[in-house]
């Protein structure tokens, strides 16, 4: 019987070879009538034999496109037109109404296929792309997502191009992108001194080859910026890397040629691999094997390595003659953005690389590559951007708000239309060209999806620039508490709508009662919080400087533990003459703050046990202290819980005491971390007992600590609690914004 259905399908379903999709099932299902864009998502007008119908709907809601995200499909049934043929229709717009847009993904096996036929005309091709793969945030200059207003409107298509586009039942139909040799953008090498080395691709490749395999170091362009890029397996190449781009410790980032390559040097599961071989390619933080036979500068100190696997067509032409595993880490100066454009990089960089390898597809928006980490059951973005960023968030709220989000590990959110957007990874604003770099992407966020703010919500810390610029844009913005947003944005993600008790643990957040927190338990709604527990304030000396300097919080923690005597005792024997001085400047409150961040109080442990006084990268103190942690030990180390205050003096007696009597490090590491998770377990009892919740929320930075948030879901399930935590989005500030912008929503709906 033939029948007729008006289908909606919505979500990301346009620029990802949905009409064509469609297009093509129609065909195989005998099925007459059209298919369009439009700006509620994608109309079908399709009739045809009944279960050929119900058919063509079931592959449309289970086997969509790869890159489309169908949030919703729809349909009603009308009276019978009488199609004769099924169409592809142009496009509607309405003013004003958002398209979805794919994040950039990673290059498909049908265009791997392509590069490899010596019989293919993109054979060695390292542009290209289809539908399903290749740039599209990063390439997006305005809206609609026509050829025109992306940075490939410079290259015009060749009559085979052309074809292919204009044919719906080709995988290249309307792919803004497509080109090839003949008409798309093309490589070049220049060396430090700007002297053009090389051109063309084959030649280009192949001279980035051989200089990789004798040490030299490049400055490689990607999809959303830069790389510096060396033989991973050549120590003095990356010790070279490390002298020129000043970085001393902090982990180089690698891209291996395939699962099988990088298995040599560590342990994959099954989910680790089915994320680093799928679209969105993260750098995925794996335990390094035992018998490690890379060298140990890539991650001094290390038992981990951050790897990707190749997700661009001229990454996989790399890995060839040889090479199968490169250092591929962010081409930028230190707390500078992501290098993006060819002149600026050369400016930049020049004084880094040996050779700059080129090309002239520009870069509209830089992105850097997401980091995430398997734990627990769920794989865990650190940094949520290329791959991810914008896919929306499904979440309902009426005013348009920007959030502007944190000043460290900045992101920003956006809603509309039943939609939360959380920008890419913009850095720490701490310098004017991050702070011009995440205006920029406010911008273009804010384009592309014609939005526009009726209120800004900020974080209550006045110096924060995020929070200054966010009184640029208001006169009355609304303000967030920095420990309550880490919650909130867990409880969202998770769809919790009702109480928790909220465990919020970090570096330094701006408190109610205007001093430094991070040590947060808080009994939460999305709305409004209570606080119902915290370590207890100790002087954070010199700022920022404390940060840096481990030694001085551990300075702090000593005079707080111990009397003067025996404190200065301490102090002149582990810190010498400057470690004196600094008690006296602390005894005297000089340039001193209270804090009561449980980041502060890892710094301190990993200085007191021995590990390291000064960092040279944030979190490193920390970082390292959890790589010593010898397995198997049940130990911990005492405390006290006086009212809503836990003193950890009784912790670091039993810190210094272990150091004297010379017991192993690793020991020592995995008493005081197990010492806070039964904190974690003891306080969330307690809370629980008093307020009758159940359920509880882990946000905070110091969660990414892998053997810290393992454990404590563990007590916690153990003792019958329901815990929440976090993997669409970081639990450290990247997923501020998230949270302030639910919870402003509700305070201006309140008023």
């Amino acid at each position: 019987m033939i029948k007729r259905f008006f289908i909606k399908a919505e979500g990301i379903v346009q620029g990802v070879g949905f009409r064509p999709f469609v297009y093509n099932n129609a065909m195989e299902y005998s099925l007459k009538g059209w298919v369009n864009n439009n700006s509620q998502g994608v109309f079908i007008d399709a009739e045809g034999e009944e279960d050929n119908l119900y058919s063509f709907l079931n592959t449309i809601e289970k086997n969509p496109p790869p890159l489309s995200k169908v949030d919703a499909v729809s349909y009603k049934e009308l009276e019978v037109n009488g199609f004769s043929t099924f169409t592809i229709r142009e496009s509607e717009r309405e003013e004003g109404r958002i398209t979805l847009i794919s994040p950039d993904v990673s290059t498909c096996s049908d265009c791997l296929n392509d590069i490899k036929d010596e019989k293919n005309r993109r054979y060695g091709y390292p542009f290209t792309n289809c539908t399903n793969c290749g740039p599209r945030f990063t390439i997006i200059k305005s809206i609609p997502y026509d050829r025109d207003k992306t940075t490939m409107g410079k290259f015009k298509m060749c009559p085979d191009c052309l074809d292919e586009y204009k044919d719906p039942t080709n995988r290249r139909f309307h792919a803004q992108p497509n080109a090839c040799p003949d008409c798309g953008p093309h490589l070049f090498v220049i060396d430090k001194d700007g002297n053009k080395v090389k051109t063309g691709d084959n030649d280009s490749l192949a001279f980035t080859r051989d200089m990789l395999k004798q040490g030299k170091i490049f400055a490689v362009k990607g999809l959303g910026g830069f790389h510096l890029c060396c033989d991973a397996k050549n120590g003095d190449a990356i010790k070279e890397l490390r002298n020129r781009k000043r970085r001393e410790d902090k982990p180089f980032a690698v891209m291996v040629k395939d699962v099988s390559t990088l298995s040599e040097y560590c342990q994959i599961n099954d989910i680790e691999k089915e994320t680093l071989e799928g679209i969105r390619k993260p750098i995925l933080i794996l335990k390094r094997k035992s018998r490690f036979s890379l060298p140990e500068d890539l991650a001094p100190g290390q038992t981990t390595l951050g790897a990707m696997l190749p997700y661009t067509p001229l990454h996989y032409l790399l890995f060839k003659d040889g090479l199968d595993i490169l250092v591929m880490t962010s081409a930028n100066i230190s707390s500078l953005p992501l290098e993006y454009d060819n002149d600026k990089a050369f400016e930049s960089l020049k004084g880094i690389v040996d050779y700059f390898l080129f090309h002239d597809r520009d870069i509209h928006i830089s992105i850097d590559d997401s980091v995430a980490r398997y734990l627990h059951g769920k794989v865990r973005l650190i940094r949520r951007a290329r791959g991810y960023v914008p896919d929306p968030y499904n979440f309902e709220i009426k005013e348009p708000i920007l959030a502007i989000g944190p000043n460290m590990k900045n992101t920003f959110a956006i809603n509309k239309e039943g939609y939360i957007f959380v920008s890419q990874f913009n850095g720490d604003l701490e310098n004017l060209e991050t702070i011009n770099h995440y205006k920029r992407n406010i911008k273009h966020l804010s384009s592309i999806f014609s939005f526009t703010p009726k209120y800004i919500a900020v974080d209550y810390h006045p110096n924060y620039e995020s929070t200054k610029y966010g009184e640029e844009l208001s006169d009355n913005p609304v303000k967030i508490y920095h420990h309550h947003a880490h919650i909130v944005s867990c409880m969202v993600e998770n769809g919790i709508d009702e109480n928790v008790i909220g465990i919020s643990f970090d570096g330094t957040g701006y408190g109610a009662d205007g001093k430094i927190w991070g040590s947060e338990f808080l009994i939460c709604g999305r709305k409004n919080f209570d606080r119902a527990a915290h370590l207890e304030y100790i002087p954070l000396q010199g700022g920022d400087r404390s940060v840096i300097e481990p030694c001085r919080m551990a300075i702090s923690y000593i005079m707080n533990s111990l009397p003067d005597d025996e404190a200065y005792e301490k102090v002149k024997q582990l810190y010498g003459k400057k470690g004196s001085a600094l008690l006296t400047i602390i005894k005297n409150r000089i340039n001193c703050s209270d804090n009561c961040s449980m980041g502060r109080l890892f710094d301190a442990a990993a200085s007191l046990i021995g590990i390291r006084d000064i960092i040279n990268y944030e979190g490193q103190a920390a970082i390292e202290l959890e790589a010593k942690i010898k397995p198997g030990i049940s130990e911990l180390y005492p405390y006290k819980i006086e009212g809503d205050v836990i003193k950890a003096a009784d912790i670091i007696k039993g810190i210094l005491r272990d150091r004297e009597n010379l017991v192993d490090i690793g020991i020592i590491s995995a008493k005081f971390h197990n010492t806070i998770i039964d904190i974690v377990l003891k306080v969330s009892c307690l809370l629980r007992e008093k307020q009758g919740i159940n359920k509880a929320a882990l946000s905070g930075g110091v969660f990414q600590n892998a053997y810290l948030l393992s454990n404590c879901i563990d007590k916690l399930e153990e003792a019958g609690f329901e815990v929440f935590t976090q993997s669409l989005f970081p639990s450290n500030d990247g997923g501020i914004a998230l949270g302030q912008i639910v919870t402003a929503s509700l305070l201006i709906n309140s008023k």
